[in-house]
């Protein structure tokens, strides 16, 4: 054997550690020179070694954490939702349910206690006329959605109009006025919400007068509050008001859109933070509605005297 031989390098070994995943090899090399047919392993060696131990340490893909998606905003808070017999009514409770709300259902029925409806936490009965009763109900809510609402249709004698303006209106006018009184008496770190659901009827025809004319109302009155609260009132409730096309119920049997539907749209939209929400298949309604809320407003704000 030549000197030559004696002293060429050997061919380049490579081996490997894992990764840090552990899936795949890093490799790292390993000299080798022949000397007196004995071979001495390089430092490359004992750096591989090092990587070898320092990855086997490391916590594995698997093992380590993943990241949660973030809680939805109704989590952990108490919805209270009127006309929750209905069929947006009930869609809302399972939406909230399933995001973890805690829900409260207020009705003009009774308790529905062999059959109520799923995700619904407790049931609250009362009728028209009778909103003080619901005070000590109403301080536990973080949220309220006022839904409650009848369709009289063609009907215009005087006590179907009545009848009508009493509980689409009026009713909620003092639920609006309670909330707002108890949100200001007990204000808490995360302001109070308060949703009203006015229908696309407040500025469209819905064959039935009476109909119209207690959502046009009411819409009226959303606006007008909102325009003149003061800011420590805008601190400590925020208005949001539902304007929604025609979705099928038992008022409303061939109704375009699906209450379901309805209710994931009215949850997605205000966790984007709107605060006028539209959910209808009419291309008109998202321009006539913000048009006409920006003019109720401005018309309120500079005729409005606070202390006169």
């Amino acid at each position: 054997m030549t000197w030559h031989a004696l002293h060429r390098p050997a061919p380049l070994q490579t081996t490997g550690a894992q990764d840090l995943q552990g899936n795949a090899e890093v490799p790292f090399t390993v000299h080798t020179t022949a000397v007196g047919g004995k071979k001495r392993l390089q430092g490359d060696i004992r750096q591989g070694e090092a990587v070898r131990l320092a990855t086997s340490r490391m916590p594995q893909a698997g093992a380590m954490a993943q990241p949660q998606s973030p809680k939805s905003p109704f989590h952990g808070r108490c919805i209270g939702i009127t006309g929750a017999r209905g069929a947006l009514g009930q869609a809302l409770i399972r939406r909230f349910s399933a995001a973890g709300a805690e829900v409260i259902g207020f009705s003009h029925g009774t308790s529905p206690a062999d059959n109520p409806p799923d995700g619904m936490s407790r049931w609250q009965s009362w009728s028209c006329g009778e909103e003080a009763m619901l005070a000590s109900c109403l301080e536990e809510l973080d949220v309220l959605v006022l839904n409650h609402g009848i369709n009289p249709q063609g009907r215009q004698d005087p006590e179907t109009i009545t009848r009508t303006l009493e509980i689409n209106a009026l009713s909620c006018w003092r639920l609006m006025q309670s909330f707002e009184k108890i949100s200001r008496a007990s204000p808490r770190d995360r302001p109070r919400e308060l949703w009203i659901n006015t229908s696309e009827a407040e500025i469209q025809p819905a064959a039935s007068p009476a109909y119209e004319l207690s959502k046009r109302l009411l819409g009226q009155l959303v606006s007008i509050r909102g325009a003149v609260q003061d800011a420590e009132g805008r601190q400590q409730l925020i208005l949001r008001k539902l304007v929604l096309g025609p979705f099928r119920s038992s008022l409303n049997p061939i109704g375009v859109m699906g209450a379901d539907f309805v209710a994931a749209q009215i949850l997605q939209q205000t966790s984007w933070g709107l605060r006028l929400v539209i959910v209808t298949p009419n291309p008109l309604t998202y321009v006539l509605v913000p048009l006409s809320e920006l003019l109720r407003r401005f018309y309120s704000r500079i005729l409005n005297h606070p202390g006169r």
